[in-house]
């Protein structure tokens, strides 16, 4: 029987891809330190490690003994919060990938998947294509290129196969909600349930797409075994139904019934104001299409949060630098 490790398993994407190899038949080892995620997101059947992949080798060498492909999901993805906590975020973005990368060519995986961040680009010109040079602006983003580069150099230096692939902006069940620093569709629906308005930072025009979670599995699984995406860098996710901040406010309100004005706050420093990709080489590679609307992985998201019952914000990771440019919902718990 084939074996895959993910690691990421108690995230949100994570766990969504352990559920698709399960249903295919796989083995699936998982490791999570549960920094991003919850423990009841791993499926039944998967065979966990608790590790933290910053650590060192040779404690989490042994999630990925047997598998023949590693899907490497875990980060703390936190993109602002990456100006301020940077020590952290690197250490969780570059090291974790560095460890990963490192057992799995001592356990003679045969192909590593690397998920990285639209925050690679920075403030190039949109859509983003995989042939532009990436310029990121936030330590996240430096981080995440970064260790693409680690990936592309030691898998080509001891012959394992890898990928590339770029998510973003995922929405949809098993989202962590009550994570003050990240996921903006689910912190407003959080705070909305709550009968608390919106907060939006800057004036709201920032412009986004979003994905639904099921759009984003099926093109992952696809990418894991075809030879047409070996050596790519492929983006994952849609470029039509882009909306602002402040329409993803009023879709969401919509949805909840509720009219309750947001409340606006300076914007964060480095945020990029533009973020949209291209999906032709996803289309092309991967037979990647949108089956879900926004207005419906919106709702579906609202519905799983509304069912699982509303959480106060957990301020669950230290900030390492506190200046001015420090946004007030952190630095006050306004969430």
């Amino acid at each position: 029987m084939a074996q895959v490790t993910i690691t990421g398993v108690a995230g949100f994407l994570g766990s969504h891809l352990a559920d698709r190899f399960l249903a295919e038949g796989w083995q699936v080892k998982g490791v999570d330190s549960l920094i991003g995620g919850y423990a009841s997101n791993v499926p039944k059947g998967v065979e966990f490690y608790g590790y933290d992949l910053a650590s060192d080798v040779e404690t989490i060498e042994d999630a990925f003994d047997g598998s023949e492909l590693v899907i490497h999901a875990a980060c703390t993805a936190y993109e602002g919060l990456s100006v301020f906590s940077p020590s952290l975020v690197v250490k969780n973005t570059v090291q974790a990938s560095i460890n990963a990368l490192t057992a799995s060519q001592r356990q003679g995986v045969k192909k590593f998947i690397y998920l990285s961040s639209m925050a690679r680009y920075g403030s190039i010109p949109t859509p983003y294509n995989e042939d532009q040079e990436p310029c990121p602006q936030d330590p996240y983003g430096i981080a995440k290129l970064a260790s693409e580069k680690l990936v592309r150099n030691l898998c080509n230096t001891h012959g394992m196969d890898w990928v590339i692939l770029v998510p973003h902006n995922i929405i949809g069940p098993r989202q962590k909600y009550d994570d003050p620093f990240r996921n903006v569709a689910s912190i407003m629906t959080n705070r909305l349930l709550q009968g608390k308005p919106p907060i939006i930072y800057g004036d709201g025009e920032q412009m986004r797409c979003f994905s639904f979670i099921q759009d984003v599995v099926e093109p992952l699984w696809t990418a894991c075994h075809s030879p047409k995406a070996l050596s790519q860098v492929i983006n994952i996710g849609p470029d039509e139904e882009a909306v602002t901040i402040n329409q993803l406010a009023q879709k969401l309100q919509k949805i909840i019934g509720t009219d309750l004005e947001p409340i606006y706050i300076g914007g964060r420093p480095q945020e990029v104001k533009i973020a949209l990709c291209s999906s032709r080489k996803a289309r092309e590679l991967l037979n990647y299409r949108t089956s879900t609307t926004l207005d419906e992985g919106l709702t579906d998201l609202v519905n799983w949060i509304r069912d699982r019952g509303t959480k106060e914000f957990e301020y669950h990771l230290p900030i390492e630098i506190h200046t001015e440019a420090l946004p007030e919902t952190w630095a006050r718990r306004w969430f």
